[in-house]
């Protein structure tokens, strides 16, 4: 999914460029082309849902989650805007959730300080409850 995204971000940063020396009327006709061939594709899907790819989604709930909600709602889009927004919470609380996720799996290690400790009040005390089942047991454990 990262190489698809880097490959739609490069792609469209390209087109972008190809649009800076274009005059606001070509710009104009294309952005009519675009909504005219979405309300196409609608008239040929007919209620059938459109499936994205992961990086598209990301692609553009990053791209429209810069526009205020009127704006969003007033746009031609094959999705609802709900969704486009719902995509981008998710993208934000997939980032929030890498980030918070521990480096390493289960439980921290016990300082050894406590486990020598630990391990030798189980030695000393065998009527604790262990029977001394953990007597002979080495504080690298």
């Amino acid at each position: 999914m990262l190489l698809r995204l880097a490959y739609l971000g490069i792609t469209n940063a390209f087109a972008l460029l190809r649009l800076l020396p274009g005059s606001d009327r070509d710009k104009d006709a294309e952005i009519l082309t675009l909504r005219h061939q979405l309300a196409v594709l609608h008239r040929q899907l007919g209620g059938q849902r459109v499936r994205f790819e992961p990086a598209d989604r990301a692609w553009l709930a990053a791209l429209l989650s810069t526009l205020p909600r009127p704006s969003l709602y007033r746009l031609r889009l094959l999705v609802r805007p709900d969704t486009v927004l719902r995509w981008h919470r998710d993208l934000h609380a997939r980032r929030h959730a890498t980030a918070s996720r521990p480096r390493r799996r289960g439980r921290p290690r016990t300082v050894r300080s406590i486990r020598v400790l630990v391990l030798r009040l189980v030695r000393e005390n065998p009527s604790w409850g262990t029977g001394g089942y953990m007597g002979n047991c080495s504080p690298s454990g």
